[in-house]
C-alpha cells in the first residue's frame, strides 16, 4: 500500500462520526489556535451528506464553542460538490487517488487545500490561506468514531 489510501466512493468513506482536531497557525505573527471537537456526515434530505461540525476553539488563551455546517452533494464517478450551508459552492472533492488538491477564491484571499487519506479511518486537510489580510496554515485530523 502507498502513501494514499484510494476512496472510491467519497460520500460512503465520509458517512458516520469523527474525531476532529485543528490547528490554525498564524504565519505572519506567529499566533496558533486549535479547534477540538466533532464532525458528524449524515444523509441530507436534499441527498448527499450534511457535515456538522461542533466543538471548541482556543485562539490567544481564549475558548470559545465552534460549529459550521457543510453540503455534500454527489459527484460523478464518486466524488463529491462541497457548499456552504446557504448552497454556495466551496471545492470540489475527489478522493479515488487517496488526495486531492483544490481552491476556493474568497474575496481576496486564496484557500488552497490539499485533502490525504491515510487509511479507512483517517483523512487530513491542510488548507494555505494566503491574501491581503491572512497567511494562515490550517491542518485538520480526522479519526472515525466507532
Amino acid at each position: 500500500m502507498g502513501e494514499f489510501w484510494p476512496v472510491p466512493d467519497v460520500l460512503a468513506y465520509l458517512r458516520g462520526s469523527w474525531r476532529v482536531t485543528r490547528t490554525v497557525r498564524d504565519l505572519a505573527s506567529g499566533d496558533e489556535g486549535d479547534f477540538r471537537g466533532t464532525t458528524a456526515f449524515r444523509p441530507s434530505s436534499e441527498g448527499g451528506l450534511l457535515h456538522e461540525e461542533s466543538g471548541t476553539f482556543t485562539w490567544r488563551g481564549v475558548a470559545r464553542p465552534a460549529e459550521r455546517t457543510l453540503r455534500f452533494l454527489p459527484g460523478p464517478g464518486g466524488t463529491a460538490d462541497v457548499r456552504f450551508a446557504d448552497g454556495r459552492p466551496f471545492h470540489d472533492l475527489d478522493l479515488t487517488e487517496g488526495r486531492h488538491s483544490a481552491d476556493h477564491p474568497c474575496s481576496a484571499d486564496l484557500y488552497r487545500g490539499e485533502f490525504t487519506v491515510r487509511d479507512a479511518n483517517h483523512w487530513r486537510t491542510v488548507w494555505r490561506v494566503r491574501g491581503p489580510a491572512k497567511d494562515l496554515e490550517i491542518t485538520t485530523d480526522y479519526a472515525r468514531v466507532g
